[in-house]
């Protein structure tokens, strides 16, 4: 007899119903679901909770205060930075014309003397007796002179007469020429003693500024000595030398041939400090190829003496001025990856980037191109402006009004 399973009929154990078996599963989804809204409504109200909160805990920000200026119209120079070096006008190396014994110094190593000044005397002694034996040879040839043409007078007298014959008439003649070449030599003589007597005083060629002392009193200087006595170099005026790019040439030739002269400013090695102003006296006649660069030399009055032979300093070239120009405080443009930009105040007192473009910067103050004359620009607080931050408007602090510092700065 065949045992009965419980898939099989007749077997105690009653076989679920299909239509039971989707009657669970449809209870299942349905209270999944309802679990599912629960969860979302109940992460909703968290989080427009949290949000309301953080609203609740940072207020909006605050307006920043921010200094501003106005843009302005005015002229502006263009300029071109080069490192000069000081050179004097002349430089003389002061030697001894004469053999002789120094006998005295007459000036302080780094005088400023003048043209024409006592500098040094060497022994004259030896040269008052030359020209003293010179003085007395010509004396006595005028005396030698002055028989023979009295001889050929009388000659003269005697050959009209037919007294004597004319070779000795001749003669005389002759005499009286060889004579006469003496007292010319002899002349010459007195003369070059004259002059070596002068160079025993050794005077200024130039006015300057003496070097230090080379040769102390109580030597022998000899006219053939190569070290000088004392150097010589002419202080006021002054030149400076400096290269500039041969791309700036040509403007410089239009500007000197219109006669504008060309201002150039020396500065000390920091640029801080204006040393001197003058003028571009000359450019060289060629161009160095290896650094394709021209050479100007510029002249400076020197009143101060704040420039000094040698001395490295730097030069500024104006090479033209801007006129009516868009100047603004130099310290408000701010550079970013792109281009230059300035904080524009806008109407609602808030800021907005601007693109400029800097045409020259002179001192404290640039100009621009791309802000309108009388637009308001932030001038400080950059740190904490972005596009569209609401401001406090300020003026500058006093002192550092941008619009004086500017007429200081620029030049005519």
């Amino acid at each position: 007899m065949p045992e009965s399973g419980p898939n099989t009929p007749g077997s105690g154990e009653s076989s679920p119903h299909p239509s039971g078996r989707s009657r669970k599963g449809h209870r299942r989804w349905v209270w999944g679901g309802i679990a599912f809204l629960i969860l979302l409504m109940v992460g909703v109200f968290f989080l427009r909770r949290g949000r309301e909160q953080k609203s609740r805990a940072a207020p909006a920000p605050a307006a920043v205060p921010v200094a501003t200026e106005a843009a302005r119209q005015g002229d502006i120079g263009i300029y071109v930075n080069a490192l000069g070096s000081v050179a004097p006008v002349f430089t003389v190396q002061v030697k001894s014309r004469v053999d002789g014994q120094l006998m005295r110094v007459n000036y302080r190593e780094g005088d400023l003397v003048r043209e024409g000044d006592l500098l040094a005397e060497i022994d004259p002694r030896p040269f008052e007796a030359l020209l003293t034996q010179g003085e007395g040879q010509l004396q006595r040839d005028k005396a030698l002179l002055e028989n023979a043409l009295i001889d050929l007078q009388r000659y003269e007298i005697a050959y009209a007469k037919k007294a004597i014959p004319e070779q000795q008439l001749a003669t005389q003649r002759a005499t009286v020429h060889q004579q006469q070449g003496s007292v010319k030599f002899d002349q010459g003589q007195v003369d070059n003693a004259k002059v070596q007597l002068a160079y025993c005083r050794i005077t200024a060629p130039i006015s300057g500024r003496v070097g230090l002392r080379l040769v102390d009193p109580g030597n022998i200087v000899h006219a053939t000595d190569t070290n000088p006595l004392v150097v010589i170099t002419q202080v006021q005026p002054i030149t400076m030398f400096f290269s500039v790019a041969q791309d700036y040439l040509p403007k410089m030739q239009q500007q000197l041939r219109q006669g504008h002269p060309l201002a150039v400013e020396a500065y000390d090695r920091e640029r801080q400090a204006k040393l001197a102003t003058g003028s571009v006296l000359a450019l060289d006649n060629q161009i160095d190829v290896t650094t394709g660069t021209v050479r100007v030399r510029a002249l400076f009055t020197n009143e101060d003496n704040a420039l000094f032979p040698n001395q490295f300093v730097n030069a500024r070239l104006r090479l033209e001025t801007l006129h009516d120009a868009i100047l603004v405080p130099a310290a408000a443009i701010q550079r970013n990856n792109q281009s230059n930009f300035l904080y524009v105040v806008q109407p609602e007192r808030t800021v907005a980037l601007r693109p400029v473009e800097v045409r020259a910067t002179e001192g404290n103050v640039a100009a621009v191109e791309g802000l309108k004359l009388g637009e308001v620009i932030a001038a400080n607080n950059f740190n904490r402006l972005q596009e569209g931050t609401k401001i406090i408007p300020q003026k500058a602090p006093a002192g550092t009004n941008t619009n004086q510092t500017a007429e200081n700065a620029i030049g005519p």
